[in-house]
């Protein structure tokens, strides 16, 4: 009999946040997520993330296998959220969460679309994580309902996105 194997289940392992575009990235353990603006705390949040004007996202969120794919292209430092996403999540795919809607702690989020690296982020990193990062670069996620997020939080997909007839 073959001995019965459970994926794990995805959570979160990080949340970063900073006050402005190319400001200090701030690793912290809990945050509050706020219906249709993003965490509190955070540039995209407050409007002031660099590309805020052109296009913005409410929050950022990289997957555990997204940087293990970057760290296999370029020896770049991402322990300290140098790759500037919001959240980083482990157990999953990114692009599993395509379509989706799913709750990390009290707050839900959906899928909204890829966020592709910016060169800006060679500026602040100093090395070339746009290349890095290539197509593993993260998503951009909308606020559906307010909550608080905390490290450790389970995320739970809870339905495909409604489609628009």
């Amino acid at each position: 009999m073959f001995p019965f194997f459970r994926r794990p289940t995805p959570h979160l392992t990080h949340i970063y946040l900073t006050a402005q575009g190319g400001g200090e990235i701030l690793a912290v353990e809990s945050a509050s997520a706020e219906l249709g603006k993003g965490l509190v705390g955070d540039r995209y949040h407050a409007g002031k993330g660099y590309w805020h004007p052109v296009e913005s996202c409410q929050v950022t969120l990289i997957s555990e296998h997204d940087l293990h794919q970057t760290r296999k292209r370029l020896p770049v430092p991402l322990e300290n959220g140098e790759h500037r996403r919001n959240l980083v999540v482990s157990g999953l795919k990114t692009n599993t969460l395509r379509g989706k809607r799913f709750r990390i702690g009290s707050a839900l989020f959906e899928y909204h679309k890829p966020r592709p690296p910016c060169g800006y982020i060679n500026q602040l990193t100093g090395e070339n994580m746009t290349k890095a990062m290539g197509l593993n670069s993260g998503v951009c996620l909308r606020v559906l309902e307010s909550g608080i997020i905390t490290v450790g939080d389970e995320l739970i997909i809870e339905a495909d996105k409604p489609s628009i007839a």
